[in-house]
């Protein structure tokens, strides 16, 4: 597993905006709200327990809180998405991400590390799950599967200490909680081994993972039965959703 430090190769903020034209075949015409839209900033940056100063979600249920203050991305894999689907002109923050990372993938870090980044230190919650915005924003409506299905997703981080942050800050390593419980690994058990109970109730003992996803895990262990990600993935199809 690399331990070398990451590094911000991009910070992007975005506030929530109403997108007149829907361009995905899933919901043809209806107008859609998002803080997927994010823009980069150079210089230095408030870093708060809720976001980054600047930056919003639309969707406060799904998006957002204590447990994905900022949403991560390496950039190590827009090269895959162009070559594998042809998304040949994506830049830092197409995928909506706060921070575009380089030197850390999924397999490299895991549930409950915690890193020094400029002035503050940060924790990773759980991995993104992708949701229909994505798609919708590419105009590609398996979009937000491909990603969760190859494991190129990213994560969140929950903030420890408040504190300034800016491009080019490395992300440092200072605390490993959890070593077999990759972000690439946790990712595995929710989305692939969704038949394994035992699993699924060992990554839910994990005190680090976030709360939601704690909770979805503990059910599945119980009941034997994964979520229905329909709704995430696909989004409202009709106007009367």
């Amino acid at each position: 597993m690399n331990t070398s430090p990451g590094c911000i190769l991009s910070l992007q903020v975005g506030l929530p905006r109403l997108i007149d034209v829907d361009t995905t075949r899933a919901a043809s015409g209806r107008t859609w709200t998002t803080g997927f839209f994010k823009l980069p900033v150079p210089h230095r940056i408030w870093l708060s327990t809720l976001n980054l100063d600047g930056d919003g979600q639309a969707d406060l249920e799904n998006h957002g809180g204590l447990d994905k203050a900022v949403n991560v991305y390496p950039a190590e894999h827009y090269p895959y998405w162009a070559q594998a689907i042809g998304l040949a002109d994506l830049q830092p923050g197409s995928f909506g991400e706060n921070f575009t990372i380089e030197g850390l993938l999924e397999s490299d870090v895991c549930i409950g590390d915690v890193f020094e980044v400029g002035d503050a230190l940060v924790q990773i919650s759980q991995p993104r799950q992708p949701c229909w915005k994505l798609a919708r924003r590419w105009q590609m409506k398996e979009l937000a599967l491909l990603v969760q299905e190859t494991g190129r997703t990213g994560w969140y981080f929950r903030v420890l200490k408040e504190g300034h942050v800016q491009a080019g800050n490395r992300l440092i390593l200072v605390e490993r909680h959890h070593p077999n419980w990759t972000v690439f690994s946790a990712n595995e058990v929710m989305h692939h081994r969704i038949d394994d109970r035992q699993a699924a109730q060992g990554l839910a003992d994990c005190v680090y993972l976030s709360s939601r996803w704690r909770e979805k895990l503990k059910r599945r262990a119980v009941t034997g039965l994964p979520e229905n990600t329909s709704p995430r993935l696909e989004g409202p199809r009709t106007e009367g959703d």
